[in-house]
């Protein structure tokens, strides 16, 4: 019966207005034919604010780096972010350092999710060194799962707490989203996510035994994991020498809805939804999955907050919606869902209930 504990985010500190972002489009792109179009249509995507591990004017962000120089500065950025959040979950949770300075001996997996930046070895082997983790900590490191891949690890999280009980998972998200701003990208659709998308990483512990108030979830068996079909190209990254890239089509404005009944289906028609923690991709994502639960804007407000302070955090961002979640949490014995989606077209979702203590 695997228990989350409350997540901690990181943010990095060059924080970015959208105002900010819509003079940095106007001065690169005078002469672009829908100037006037780009600020209304980054308005309505109702974030304010957002933090970049770099300044906007960076050349890695807004400049003209290379692609390895941006790669290499997302992945050092990413690291140094998971690393802190990864401390501050496990001191919330109450799981000191061992006899050696910055090891857990607590912990018997670690779980990370990272689609920006590249690195051999991988973020999780960087972390085990950088935390201190045993050398035979069980790893499992989901790459490229981009905007599902907090709840794809909670949920890998949980199968390991059923095959090994008694274990502490150790679940770690980072991206570093700014590396695809890129002026070489001109459609509207670039221009939407160069606002949407921020920095950040976060992390928390799961266990089969409470550490503090939080979600609970029974077991596998509450867990969702769908690929539409034919859904490939709705959303895609792409690299090219000028560095990383993120595109997608006009089919992917109604990808949320399209995967919403098998959500519906796996949820059960006798099963009431109480709560939930919604992926915030963009206020449409927020507000029909909340509809489709029979939610209003009052259940989502952790959603939409996040959205409107911090943006899209891709991968990161559930884990941040839980985290505010916890500071203003349901009543006890309410039933939640978490649900999240990413490219391909996919659906990652969770179903458990409130525990007060």
């Amino acid at each position: 019966m695997p228990y989350i504990s409350r997540p901690i985010t990181t943010l990095p500190t060059h924080k970015v207005t959208t105002s900010e972002i819509i003079d940095d489009i106007a001065g690169r792109h005078p002469d672009h034919p829908q100037l006037r179009v780009i600020p209304r249509v980054i308005g309505n995507l109702g974030v304010q604010t957002r933090y970049f591990s770099r300044p906007l004017t960076a050349a890695t962000v807004s400049g003209d780096a290379t692609i390895e120089e941006r790669s290499t500065a997302a992945f050092t950025d990413a690291l140094a972010l998971a690393t802190n959040a990864a401390q501050q979950a496990l001191a919330a949770a109450g799981l000191t350092p061992g006899p050696d300075p910055g090891s857990y001996p607590d912990i018997d997996a670690i779980i990370t999710t990272h689609s920006t930046g590249w690195s051999v070895p991988n973020l999780d082997i960087h972390l085990i060194a950088a935390l201190g983790l045993r050398p035979t900590v069980r790893r499992i490191a989901l790459t490229t799962m981009a905007c599902a891949g907090g709840t794809q690890a909670l949920t890998r999280a949980v199968d390991l707490i059923a095959a090994r009980p008694g274990s502490k998972v150790l679940v770690i998200a980072a991206e570093i989203i700014s590396s695809v701003y890129n002026h070489n990208d001109t459609s509207i659709e670039a221009m939407i996510y160069k606002a949407l998308f921020g920095d950040s990483a976060a992390a928390c512990i799961v266990s089969d035994q409470p550490l503090g108030p939080g979600l609970h979830i029974a077991g596998p068996d509450d867990t969702l994991e769908y690929v539409l079909p034919g859904s490939v190209d709705r959303y895609s990254g792409r690299i090219g020498t000028d560095g990383f890239h993120f595109d997608s089509t006009k089919e992917a404005l109604t990808a949320a809805d399209d995967v919403l009944p098998t959500v519906l289906d796996w949820i059960g028609p006798d099963q009431s939804v109480d709560w939930a923690a919604i992926h915030p991709g963009s206020p449409r994502i927020i507000t029909d999955t909340a509809r489709a639960l029979g939610l209003d804007d009052v259940d989502t407000r952790h959603s939409t907050a996040t959205l409107t302070e911090e943006g899209n955090l891709g991968g990161v961002s559930i884990l941040r919606v839980l985290e505010r979640t916890y500071a203003d949490p349901p009543e006890d014995g309410a039933a939640g869902v978490v649900v999240a989606y990413g490219p391909g077209f996919t659906t990652a979702a969770l179903r458990g209930t409130w525990h007060t203590t």
